[in-house]
């Protein structure tokens, strides 16, 4: 469910959904690093993550979590919709060369105070390796083209 306008409160319901796909390689990584800050070597140095218990490197908590910025900004709610807060939960490592799925259910309108709670998940071969939920505020009305 794509929108490049975005949807006005009213226009939400619950059940709504909306997710994307990001493979996770070299580059991204190195970029989130560069934009972040972050360079830990688990993300940046195969020889150091491979005496870790994960054995190889890993991708970013934040950069996964960004996912999901991706499906709230772009698609659903999508443009005009501003982040107020999410509670995230890391349940498994991404890896370089994994395929995320990053996903957003609508699980609460409140049109009077144009919020919008929903369910957020991202998987690798369907496995839940993120859990969050997010607040975000919503337009009254799309944005105009």
């Amino acid at each position: 469910m794509s929108n490049p306008q975005g949807f006005g409160i009213s226009e939400l319901s619950v059940g709504q959904t909306a997710s994307i796909e990001r493979r996770v390689d070299e580059e991204i990584v190195r970029k989130f690093a560069e934009v972040s800050g972050d360079f830990n070597p688990i993300h940046m140095d195969a020889d150091y993550a491979a005496k870790t218990p994960f054995r190889e490197r890993i991708a970013h908590g934040a950069l996964v979590a960004s996912f999901i910025s991706c499906v709230l900004g772009n698609h659903l709610p999508g443009p005009g919709a501003v982040f107020q807060g999410m509670t995230m939960r890391f349940l498994r490592p991404v890896h370089m060369g994994d395929t995320v799925t990053a996903r957003a259910t609508v699980t609460d309108v409140d049109v009077r105070a144009r919020q919008v709670k929903l369910k957020c998940a991202c998987e690798v071969d369907g496995e839940v390796c993120m859990e969050a939920d997010a607040e975000v505020m919503v337009r009254k009305r799309r944005v105009s083209a």
